[in-house]
């Protein structure tokens, strides 16, 4: 089998729990770690799925991989690879496929719930969890509107668009990729961006984050499961 192409685009922002998960089923995956200078692809002829993870920068910035990344994924998307995307690799697929990445009205630190859809293409991307809430966590201040074509899988009160899919590809705002050890790193790198919006009640403190946990990450975990589940029968074999 390909393995599957999964993109970093910040060194703190790498694959957690995604590539367990893909370990844990067999699938073969190759890191390109944009942030350390490996050039884009060209082509998807070599990979099985697209993965595109997040990073502090924004789609709109003029970096020099953007332009080659959403060229990508828009190769991909005519051929039927499928592409997933977390918070800024979310946002990548928005700008690739005609969408627009925008200022949130709110930031959004920390772990959070948003409310699922319920609808036929909400079950069967999210199973028991359609018209349910579940446990994501966040570290964004920008939003994508869903693309042409896709369906909104899940919103919350400080950002409406939190999940969308279309086809056999599913991009995200929220994270559900998240590792204690990932988590916190991001509290400990990034503690002052926390800080400076910690009066806001979609932020939580880096306390309350690492505190939090125990009690949160199995909840996600059970939805990470259930969407990651999906992604993977698209992948060709």
């Amino acid at each position: 089998m390909k393995p599957v192409a999964i993109f970093r685009h910040s060194p703190t922002e790498g694959p957690g729990y995604f590539a367990i998960f893909l370990e844990q089923h067999g699938i073969p995956w190759k890191l390109i770690a944009l942030d350390a200078g490996e050039p884009v692809p060209a082509t998807t002829d070599d990979f099985a799925g697209l993965c595109f993870m997040g990073g502090p920068m924004s789609v709109n910035d003029p970096l020099p991989w953007i332009d080659g990344v959403c060229a990508l994924i828009r190769q991909a998307v005519d051929r039927g690879v499928p592409v997933i995307g977390h918070c800024l690799g979310g946002q990548l697929i928005s700008k690739a496929l005609g969408g627009q990445v925008t200022g949130n009205a709110a930031k959004e630190i920390g772990w959070g719930e948003a409310l699922a859809e319920d609808h036929d293409v909400a079950r069967h991307w999210l199973g028991d969890f359609a018209g349910h809430r579940g446990t994501v966590f966040q570290w964004h201040g920008e939003t994508f509107s869903i693309p042409p074509g896709a369906t909104r899988l899940f919103s919350n009160a400080y950002c409406a668009n939190q999940m969308y899919a279309l086809g056999p590809h599913l991009g995200m705002q929220c994270h559900v990729e998240m590792t204690p050890e990932m988590i916190a790193t991001w509290c400990d790198q990034w503690a002052e961006e926390a800080a400076a919006v910690a009066d806001q009640p979609s932020v939580q403190t880096p306390d309350e984050m690492n505190g939090q946990v125990g009690e949160r990450l199995p909840a996600m975990r059970a939805l990470s499961d259930q969407l990651y589940s999906v992604w993977i029968r698209g992948l060709a074999r």
